[in-house]
């Protein structure tokens, strides 16, 4: 009776089409990511907690993988956001575990105390790792406007600021900043045409001596 309930969990229900292969529907479920980690889903949590039946087939847990996938396809990650903190919080569990046991060794055992200890630092860092990404998955996004200020030279700059998705909260990052002014980027004028005739001003700003007439015969 025990195995028969084994294998109606193990059974996959899967829908095919008109246009496919027994292999070709074969391959497309296995390469599917919601019928693969339904798979290994059912495996590791299927006898975890049951009502005194049989566990769910794998398919009841494709389906729930997959109305999950498209919750995040939408936009909508409150299902990262509760798990990456239950995460947390069991990591956090295991290193207070982990840390008792490694003092409860220190004296003895001090071998053992270690390896409990190093044991407890790992599920530690793993836990603020955790809160790491959950704090960035609630990170406001941010933004980087760019002013282009040209002068009367024709010199052009570019001063950047950026700006967060904070709500309707000041920003203390883009307040009280300098912007680009007219005389930023000034510089002496180029050389111009002479105003006492048309010849160009030469190196150094010295004007070129006058060539002597020609000489007649």
């Amino acid at each position: 009776m025990a195995s028969k309930s084994k294998r109606k969990a193990a059974t996959l229900m899967v829908d095919s089409t008109k246009d496919e292969t027994r292999e070709t529907m074969m391959a497309r479920v296995m390469l599917d990511p919601y019928a693969r980690h339904g798979l290994i889903g059912s495996t590791f949590a299927g006898y975890g907690i049951t009502d005194g039946g049989a566990p769910a087939p794998v398919t009841e847990y494709a389906k729930h993988l997959g109305a999950i996938g498209k919750q995040a396809a939408a936009g909508d990650m409150a299902f990262a956001s509760r798990m990456l903190a239950a995460q947390a919080v069991t990591l956090d569990t295991m290193f207070t575990e982990l840390a008792r046991r490694a003092a409860l060794n220190m004296g003895e055992y001090i071998n053992a105390a270690e390896r409990y200890g190093r044991l407890a630092l790992k599920a530690q860092s793993n836990s603020r790792a955790t809160l790491e990404a959950l704090a960035k998955l609630h990170q406001p996004r941010e933004q980087t406007v760019r002013h282009v200020h040209v002068n009367q030279g024709g010199q052009a700059i570019v001063a950047e600021q950026f700006h967060h998705h904070t709500g309707g909260a000041a920003n203390a990052e883009s307040v009280k900043q300098s912007h680009a002014t007219g005389d930023l980027g000034a510089g002496p004028a180029l050389p111009g045409q002479d105003a006492g005739g048309d010849i160009m001003p030469g190196p150094g700003g010295v004007r070129p001596a006058a060539m002597p007439d020609a000489r007649r015969d």
